[in-house]
């Protein structure tokens, strides 16, 4: 029989794929003697055999109930007896945070019996039927999916009659009330009565955590984290100490790091006479951390020592959450915290310097998310004019975010599918909000500090945050908030947070370039400041580490010099038909309907001398590096005018329609293509129009030949698009080394250039071994590939599917985003071994946009391939992730 549950002095951290990250952390804190509720932890594989049989699996009941009753032997005391209750707290805990997961649900074991022994024991009638309403209250939404604002609007009423606005000043007699209350809320919106057997209540909140796998927001939250959705979830079952016993308890949340900007020190938030949830759901404000030393110093002195010995311990900044139950410390979770950006590289050279970490392990912290966020703009407050500021919050997830104000999560979806850059404003979030949380640039909220739910989620997901904004009115019914001078901001109003500082102003504040992006672009030093130094200092060991080069799709010699400014080590892909757009087009428009091979040549002529200047500069640019230049590959009908509106044009002008243009209706008719993307294009056109690809290459050939006499370095790579069968390349190849060798001739100059092609059709993939006879490269065009391996056109597609395809499970990420490994990734791997293995020394690239891809740039290091080319303010993040493939593919071979 398979084990399905295991004490806390049974795990340690290394098994969060069985105990979930919670569980796991938990049994390595008991190890380490520190003091944590005694408790077991039912497994994941307990819960994949739920969701996968409808039933819980064979066993797991004896075992629950053995674990139990050693707990209950150990406290002393039995789930929910009369006079002396053991409580219990039921936590979901998966191997990978996830604020989409089932809240706790504290107190479980408390009935109209045990209530009173729970009174007694404590001494505090308040305390215990707080606690009690708690526990209805936390059960009734968590494990009966009841609407949570029913409970809080009884709340409210309570506090009303009272006269209060303040839970503090409720009585037992008040919370006695409300657990009738809320009995009755259960019973008609549940249709049964509130459980009162304590082990039918464990039991019910065991299998509401299983269900909770597959709750929407879990879902949401799994496919914007790319967590696999095979997991499962763990439950963790904890006996209850409590925070809420009086001012000498206490709850609290602490990072052994600020997780906004790393930098070290004491951070959390601290909230006396409090139980759970109350810190982190942001409900009440709470105290920074070091008020603590002067509430309880003996349990603050504690605390930082248990800090410090598990920041060594783990190597890394840890999230921590605590109890003060009466003057005792107790340990609820420690995990390895979430962070901003800027604090990821902050504190990953920090724990270099302190010989915690070495420099892979440092660089394999960062990913190439990180460093795509301190890419983003940031406001400029030098230019403020027309912009108001309201009010400043506490900075919790640093960015700038500008949008309209929302203040529900639909609405900020809603409005985020049309295309809108919102705002989403709350009093403070709960894991119902994550769906408008991810749709909004930002999240502001009046209540919460930066350990509150807002914050949590916010930094892990990269979202501008403000938090706990006290002075701030926010009314959600209404659809506005009222700032501190009286100034009302309605839904739709723009409004601008600054997550870096806490400043939230009325308007829309201009951005600038962040201070990353200027030290890549050469204008910062790379000591200029404690964040710069860090990023140079990762990027410069990546790039050791790294065995893929990066390269830049660029077409002109702007994009190619700022890509080389970023880091670029070439160009992999120069799309030389973004040249003819603009004034051109009529060129190619009269090449393509030419009737005779001088109108032809005319035409040919009068694009060689624009497209030689093109070439000029780019190699200029990527002076000593290679340029793959992709011959023509243009859709026809982009070249061609518009069926529809020539037809129009000719029948409205009827008699007086000219020659011109009944010849040019005639060629579109005769040229019209039902589906341009697979019709006349790429080595196609090249064929069918003669000269077409040799003007081309005479123009690089010219090009480079200019850049040689002037003291240059070029070094051009001829791509032929859209190769189905290795006859199409021998015919281009052939005309091409004509012409690269009448060049020679006629300049004097000999400038070697590549010959190859693009793979981006299955047939080519699968024939590789053939076509690289005639190819000295391959570059894979990922985008089209995954258009013809998937049979799907990315344009038509996305809006019209895609979305049910990822809320299904078809798809975990887009294969427009994430290569496709089983399929598209499988032809590119079956690609590069024949194409080896024809012509060993054959180099491989990937110019799809995939090649910016952190995860995609891990498989291509994994095929082997040589380059990955992107867009130019993607080449940092492509550097970063190749150094870190490099990095994990040693750390693998090492295990």
């Amino acid at each position: 029989m398979p084990k399905f549950v295991y004490d806390f002095t049974e795990g340690n951290k290394d098994l969060k794929d069985l105990l979930g990250g919670k569980g796991a952390n938990l049994a390595e804190m008991t190890n380490l003697g520190l003091p944590v509720p005694p408790g077991f932890t039912i497994t994941t594989e307990a819960c994949r055999h739920y969701l996968g049989h409808g039933s819980l699996p064979e066993g797991l009941q004896e075992e629950v109930d053995r674990h139990l009753a050693a707990l209950e032997e150990a406290m002393g005391k039995r789930l929910g007896e009369a006079g002396d209750p053991l409580l219990v707290s039921v936590r979901s805990g998966a191997k990978f945070s996830m604020p989409g997961m089932m809240e706790t649900v504290l107190n479980i074991g408390l009935n109209d019996e045990s209530v009173a022994g729970l009174a007694a024991q404590a001494g505090d009638e308040r305390f215990a039927w707080d606690s009690y309403r708690r526990l209805i209250q936390m059960f009734g939404k968590t494990v009966l999916d009841i609407e949570g604002e029913l409970f809080e609007d009884a709340i409210e009423a309570a506090k009303d009659a009272k006269g209060t606005k303040d839970d503090g000043d409720l009585d037992a007699a008040d919370f006695r009330g409300l657990v009738e209350t809320f009995k009755g809320i259960v019973r008609e919106h549940a249709g049964r009565d509130f459980p009162s057997d304590p082990r039918e209540q464990m039991d019910l909140a065991v299998k509401a955590v299983f269900d909770s796998w597959n709750a929407d927001r879990a879902i949401l939250y799994r496919r914007q984290e790319r967590i696999p959705v095979d997991l499962g979830t763990a439950v963790n079952i904890c006996s209850m100490v409590f925070g809420n016993l009086g001012q000498d308890s206490g709850t609290g949340v602490a990072f052994t790091r600020d997780p906004a900007s790393g930098q070290q020190g004491i951070y959390g938030d601290y909230l006396q006479n409090a139980q759970g949830e109350d810190v982190v759901a942001g409900i009440r404000n709470t105290v920074p951390l070091t008020d603590l030393e002067r509430i309880d110093k003996a349990s603050y002195d504690q605390l930082l020592d248990i800090m410090e010995r598990l920041e060594n311990h783990y190597r890394d900044m840890c999230d921590i959450e605590f109890t003060i139950e009466r003057g005792k410390l107790w340990m609820l979770q420690t995990r390895v915290g979430k962070r901003t950006a800027a604090a990821a590289f902050r504190i990953a050279c920090q724990l270099l310097d302190q010989g915690l970490i070495d420099a892979d392990e440092a660089t394999d912290r960062i990913t190439g998310d990180q460093l795509a966020q301190l890419m983003f703009p940031r406001f400029d407050t030098a230019r403020m004019d027309g912009v108001t500021r309201l009010t400043k919050g506490m900075n919790a997830s640093p960015g700038a975010a500008v949008g309209k104000a929302v203040f529900t999560s639909e609405r900020a979806k809603e409005l985020a599918e049309q295309g809108e850059d919102v705002i989403l404003v709350r009093r403070e979030t709960n894991p119902d909000d994550l769906a408008g949380m991810v749709a909004a640039q930002g999240v502001l909220t009046s209540r919460g500090g930066k350990t509150s739910h807002a914050a949590v989620v916010a930094r892990g997901m990269g979202k501008t945050c403000v938090c706990g904004a006290e002075e701030l009115e926010v009314d959600v019914k209404a659809g506005k908030f009222t700032a501190p001078d009286g100034t009302v901001v309605s839904e739709g109003d723009v409004i601008s947070i600054d997550g870096t500082s806490g400043e939230v102003y009325l308007g829309e504040v201009p951005v600038m370039d962040s201070p990353v992006v200027q030290y890549f672009e050469g204008e910062l030093a790379a000591d200029a400041d404690e964040l710069v130094q860090a990023v140079d200092r990762i990027m410069k060991h990546a790039d050791e580490a790294a065995a893929l080069k990066v390269r830049a799709n660029a077409d002109n010699p702007e994009d190619a010099a700022r890509a080389r400014r970023f880091g670029a080590q070439g160009i992999g892909l120069c799309r030389t038909e973004h040249m003819f757009l603009g004034d051109r087009r009529q060129l190619v428009e009269k090449l393509i309907l030419a009737e005779s091979d001088s109108e032809r040549q005319d035409a040919l002529d009068a694009l060689e001398p624009l497209q030689r200047a093109d070439f000029t500069g780019i190699f200029e640019a990527m002076d000593g590096l290679p340029v793959t230049i992709r011959l023509i590959d243009p859709p026809l009908h982009e070249f061609l005018p518009d069926l529809t509106e020539l037809s129009v044009k000719i029948a409205l002008a009827g008699d007086k329609a000219t020659e011109q243009d009944r010849r040019l209706l005639e060629a579109v008719n005769r040229l019209h293509e039902q589906n341009p993307m697979l019709g006349l294009r790429g080595v196609r056109l090249g064929l069918v129009i003669p000269g077409l690809f040799s003007m081309q290459v005479r123009a690089i050939a010219e090009a480079a030949a200019d850049r040689r006499k002037a003291g240059g370095d070029p070094r051009p790579e001829i791509m032929i698009p859209l190769v189905g069968a290795v006859q199409e390349l021998e015919a281009v190849r052939e005309d091409a080394e004509q012409v690269l060798a009448e060049v020679a001739r006629e300049t004097g100059v000999d400038v070697p250039a590549l010959i190859g092609t693009m793979i981006e059709l299955p047939r080519a993939a699968l024939t590789a071994g053939q076509i690289a006879e005639a190819a000295e490269f391959f570059s894979f065009g990922t985008n089209d590939l995954t258009q013809t391996t998937w049979g799907f056109s990315r344009d038509d597609v996305e809006a019209a599917f895609f979305s049910r395809y990822l809320e299904a499970g078809i798809f975990g990420v887009s294969p427009f985003e994430t290569l496709d490994r089983e399929g598209v990734g499988r032809l590119v791997r079956i690609a590069a071994e024949e194409g080896r293995k024809a012509r060993p020394g054959i180099k491989l690239g990937i110019c799809g946009e995939h090649g910016g891809d952190p995860d995609s740039v891990h498989f291509c290091h994994e095929v082997g391939l040589d380059y990955v080319s992107c867009s130019p303010f993607r080449v940092p993040v492509a550097r970063l992730e190749a150094g870190r493939a490099a990095i994990e593919a040693v750390g693998s071979d090492h295990r």
